[in-house]
């Protein structure tokens, strides 16, 4: 490590929160599918800012749009009518069921503001006390109180922050009794992940959704999708919930929605949407006039480029070479998970280890539940970039 390194880590400390476990590498830019440290070593990047930078790091024709969109306007507040925010919702809603959207600032945001349009829409359209939502076993929904809460992990996620709100339920991934026992009076809705992505890259089975889907008919509860990390063409599709062949009453997105700016949405049914009323939501930033408008773009390109077909199949190229890794490792690799560009490699030696070996040879991913090495590159990402991975993964597994 550099002096330089030493000294950022130092002024960090000094300065803020200590809440992040850090990876051993400041990145001082960063193109396409490449980062690039303080010494300007390249590095390839199959983490793309956490599934955020779908399009690519720093794009000119991105920057174009901003540069171009700030000069004119930047922020009035959601008092305001802002031609913008109209575009970014009529090209979103083109590409699924929905009928109307709010936007706000995050992941988090939209799933708090998901919750709140559940709650609100059964105590005010249909006059019932239904509050409670069920949620996943393994799932993630954000780190707000009431997100966190719904989220089906425990640990230092949420060591220290009780007393948690009232009003959820969480049940083991794919029981679909545990699923029917939870549903009472209250239920106001049920939570999913059509990926759980911290969970550990784990799709939900179709017969499980179909049950889901049934569950929430026959008790006149409403569906949920949390597209925040699945969403804008990651799976293999614009939304990871057209696999299935669903509509969701609500679903979310964020991550990738302005290809790095701060954004998210809530999507909905018209009839779910009677929920909301002046007043009863908003947000300050959302929404706002630069990140509508690069938001807009990217769902341009995404359409235009076929990005949600790019992903399907550089996501079958990885899980091809992948598959030749573990008939060459099969003491370290126990299989392969998840939907298009939303892919998992599930190891069954020391995981840690292995990250840590990835990165050191300057290859960048995440590691989830402690033996999933969740690949979320770029969805621009070549099928060389795809099989330098495995050749340098092929090189760690043999020295771990």
């Amino acid at each position: 490590m550099s002096n330089k390194f030493d000294q950022i880590k130092e002024r960090e400390s000094a300065l803020l929160c200590n809440t992040y476990g850090r990876y051993p590498l400041a990145v001082s830019r960063a193109k396409g599918c490449r980062l690039y440290d303080l010494e300007d070593n390249e590095y390839l990047d199959f983490l793309s800012g956490i599934a955020v930078c779908s399009l690519g790091h720093s794009r000119d024709d991105l920057a174009d749009v901003m540069a171009e969109q700030a000069r004119k306007l930047v922020h009035v507040s959601n008092l305001f009518y802002q031609e913008p925010q109209l575009d970014l919702a009529e090209k979103l809603l083109s590409t699924c069921a929905a009928g109307k959207v709010f936007f706000c600032n995050s992941g988090a945001e939209a799933n708090e503001g998901a919750i709140k349009l559940a709650r609100r829409y059964m105590r005010t359209v249909r006059n019932e006390d239904r509050f409670e939502v069920i949620t996943l076993e393994k799932s993630f929904h954000g780190r707000t109180l009431s997100t966190l809460t719904a989220t089906g992990q425990e640990g230092p996620i949420k060591d220290g922050f009780a007393p948690l709100p009232e009003g959820f339920v969480t049940v083991p991934f794919g029981n679909v009794n545990a699923l029917r026992g939870a549903i009472n009076a209250h239920t106001a809705a049920i939570m999913i992940e059509m990926v759980q992505g911290e969970g550990g890259v784990r799709p939900l089975p179709t017969d499980y959704v179909d049950d889901i889907v049934a569950l929430c008919k026959e008790n006149n509860i409403l569906l949920i999708v949390d597209e925040v990390q699945t969403g804008l063409c990651r799976t293999g599709r614009f939304w990871a919930h057209q696999h299935y062949g669903i509509t969701p009453d609500i679903f979310t997105s964020a991550k990738a929605l302005a290809n790095g700016l701060p954004m998210g949405a809530v999507l909905c049914t018209d009839e779910a949407a009677k929920g909301f009323a002046p007043g009863s939501h908003a947000t300050t930033f959302g929404g706002g006039a630069v990140v509508s408008a690069v938001a807009a773009r990217v769902v341009d390109i995404m359409l235009e480029q076929g990005m949600a077909e790019r992903a399907l199949e550089m996501g079958g190229f990885a899980k091809e070479e992948a598959e030749k890794l573990m008939a060459k490792h099969p003491g370290k690799i126990a299989g392969t998970r998840g939907l298009g560009l939303l892919f998992g490699v599930e190891l069954s030696c020391d995981g840690p280890a292995v990250w840590k070996g990835l990165l050191e040879k300057r290859v960048v991913c995440n590691l989830t539940q402690g033996t999933i090495l969740r690949l979320v590159p770029p969805l621009t990402v070549e099928k060389e970039d795809i099989a330098t991975f495995m050749e340098v993964l092929d090189t760690v597994l043999d020295e771990v």
